[in-house]
């Protein structure tokens, strides 16, 4: 038995402050470490764990969870250096390979957590996790959206009532401008989360894509009933009933933009060509005004913008475009 300096309880474990060891105190010091780590000091629980493996130096456990908490102290190169040791002594343990690509993702690298992820799949290729996980780094940080389809669709082999399968799955697809499938996937996400607003919001962007702008309009309505003040939103409203020439439900929709964010040149000059073309010369100069006080560059591209044209022997147009 260890000899150990104090005992002391807490309301999960007892910890061992070890001041005599002999090599069979190895489970002393990955006990304190586990017991630290439950309570959120990591670097003590560090220390714990390198004792440990002192005594034990290619003990598995100690390895991994030495990463553990080197992960979450932010020092991830060190971690993943932990979890290959710990891999080089247990090469098909799932959640070590799992862990490393999390590791890496932090570390920027994201092949190399792909390829992690795969290994995992090599143990349990039937594990949503890893499935779900290698598509987010495919989707997120590669634009691999082929591979994120893969991958999405093998995780909702697993869990087929999955929202997050169905919602990234549907965003993947919409990047690959398979719009059709993507409103598919986005409605099958629905299905598990009727009132999720970024499901709304991402199927009226696909129908928006699609050319179905009476569909689009009546998701991004939806959208805002789940979150009435959201600018995005409202944005693609006004974009959408710019092109069906619904001019005055697009100024209002740009008015709520504004209202949100004063600072959204696209939306100010949008609502300028918008004014424009119902014949509004004070609404549109206003507007232009906003627009190019944010981006002066603007008011290039309004003078050869169509939508102004009727405008352009007006004096305070003229005016405004020669700056």
């Amino acid at each position: 038995m260890s000899t150990t300096l104090s005992m002391r309880q807490t309301p999960a474990h007892t910890i061992y402050r070890v001041l005599e060891c002999r090599p069979d105190s190895y489970r002393d010091w990955l006990n304190q470490g586990h017991g630290l780590r439950d309570e959120g000091r990591y670097e003590e629980a560090l220390t714990s764990y390198n004792r440990a493996l002192d005594y034990k130096p290619h003990d598995f456990w100690a390895l991994y969870w030495r990463a553990d908490v080197l992960d979450a102290l932010g020092q991830y190169s060190e971690a993943l250096s932990s979890y290959d040791q710990a891999l080089a002594e247990k090469p098909t343990d799932y959640w070590s390979w799992c862990q490393r690509a999390t590791v890496l993702r932090e570390l920027q690298r994201y092949e190399d957590a792909i390829a992690s992820y795969d290994h995992a799949l090599d143990t349990r290729p039937d594990d949503y996790w890893a499935w779900y996980n290698r598509g987010r780094v495919a989707l997120e940080d590669l634009d691999w959206y082929k591979e994120a389809i893969t991958s999405f669709e093998e995780a909702l082999k697993l869990r087929p009532t999955d929202y997050w399968s169905w919602y990234r799955l549907g965003d993947a697809q919409r990047h690959l401008a398979r719009y059709g499938e993507a409103i598919a996937s986005y409605e099958k996400a629905l299905e598990t989360q009727p009132d999720d607003y970024w499901a709304w919001y991402r199927r009226g962007d696909s129908l928006r894509r699609w050319g179905c702008l009476e569909d689009a309009l009546a998701s991004y309505d939806r959208a805002l009933e789940i979150k009435p003040t959201d600018p995005w939103s409202w944005y693609q409203r006004g974009e959408v009933l710019r092109k069906l020439g619904r001019y005055p439900e697009a100024v209002a929709s740009y008015d709520q933009v504004l209202a949100s964010d004063p600072d959204d040149e696209y939306a100010w000059y949008n609502q300028a060509c918008c004014y424009a073309l119902l014949g509004n010369q004070e609404g549109a100069i206003a507007s232009l005004q906003a627009a190019i006080r944010l981006n002066p560059s603007e008011y290039l591209l309004a003078q050869t913008d169509s939508d102004f044209d009727h405008l352009r022997g007006h004096e305070p147009f003229a005016a405004l475009l020669k700056g």
